[in-house]
């Protein structure tokens, strides 16, 4: 699987890294996803859980 990210869509919720901290971190800054890991094994319901729909999983 890989994945992918907006920034710019991304509202800074936070369920990406409460579901998957190991793939997905968050910016201290501005609060919006970081990918830690762009090809992960598993993200369980992270992509799906996006409020903003900013992760793509292909």
């Amino acid at each position: 699987m890989r994945l992918e990210v907006d920034r710019e869509r991304c509202v800074g919720a936070g369920m990406c890294v409460l579901t998957a901290p190991e793939v997905f971190g968050q910016d201290e800054e501005d609060g919006r996803v970081r990918l830690l890991d762009p090809e992960p094994a598993e993200v369980g319901d992270a992509v799906q859980l996006c409020p903003a729909s900013a992760i793509r999983a292909s």
